[in-house]
Formats: structure tokens, sequence, C-alpha cells
């Protein structure tokens, strides 16, 4: 079994993830995290030294690497499912969960994070809900192709075990 979480940063993937993969007694791995070791860099180091075009190939290496792993659960990078053909590759090769969080509440996770976030770095709360309502517009193409669909990280993991069975 192999479980892709996609969805905006902060709508809970790493959390939720770490929770199902104990739950259904699979590997976790957090795709950011894999490449950060991969790369001996933070992901904001690799954002700010290489760009954004190169963290995509990285991620999408990532992506390809982690995608033969079996028994696991995996937390993408929020853009990973919106560049190539990240997303066709995560349903071709397993089970995808789309975890739809509304922008305010991710807006609120976001500002109280300590976790570095290059593309949302300086932006005040009312800026921040545009600009991820605006990127939510966007990225929603990719996001709804997921197989499937939750709204709340606290969902109930049986529930979630069912779904995807």
């Amino acid at each position: 079994m192999r479980i892709y979480l996609i969805g905006y940063m902060g709508c809970g993937k790493s959390t939720f993830g770490r929770r199902l993969s104990k739950h259904l007694n699979l590997q976790f791995v957090d795709m950011d995290h894999y490449i950060e070791e991969r790369n001996c860099k933070t992901v904001p180091q690799i954002f700010a030294e290489e760009g954004e075009a190169e963290f995509r190939k990285k991620e999408r290496k990532a992506l390809e690497e982690l995608s033969e792993f079996d028994d696991i659960v995996i937390a993408t990078g929020g853009g990973a499912p919106c560049f190539f053909d990240n997303i066709e590759l995560m349903n071709k090769t397993g089970k995808t969960i789309y975890m739809n969080i509304h922008p305010a509440i991710l807006a609120d996770r976001l500002l109280a994070s300590k976790t570095e976030r290059p593309l949302i770095k300086g932006k005040s709360r009312g800026q921040l809900v545009a600009f991820i309502d605006e990127t939510l517009q966007k990225r929603n193409e990719f996001y709804l192709q997921a197989q499937f669909q939750i709204t709340r990280p606290d969902v109930e993991l049986e529930y979630v075990e069912t779904l995807i069975s």
C-alpha cells in the first residue's frame, strides 16, 4: 500500500500522516524532510540558493524514488502535485488523499507555525488568506484530481481506512 497526502502547506499532512501510518502500521515519510536529507540542505536553503525550479526538480526525483516504496504514507509538499505530471504519478502508483482545509484555518496555522516557509514569508494574516485563496484557485486543478478528499485533519482514522480500502 502507498498513500500520498496532498494539500496546501499547513493543512496537516505530516501530523495526519504520522497518525494514519501508525494506525495502518505503515512507514511514514515527510517528502520535504526526505529532500532535505538527500540534499543536506533545508527546503528554504534550496529555494534561496537554487531557486524554485531546481527545488521542483529535486521534489520530482524524490517523488519518483518514494513511488517505489511499499507500505508507506507520504506527506507531499504543498506544491508537489502541481508540477510535471506528479499528480498522475501519484494516482498511478498509490492512493491520493486531498486534505482540503479552509483557507482561514490554514492562515492561522501557518502564522502560528515555527517552520520557515519561503512562499509566505512576511505576509500579514489578511495578505496570507488572500494569497492562500489565490494559490488554491490555481492548485485545485491538481488537488481535485486526488482519489479521495477529507476536510478535517482530525477525521476518524477508521473512516479513512474504510474510504481507501
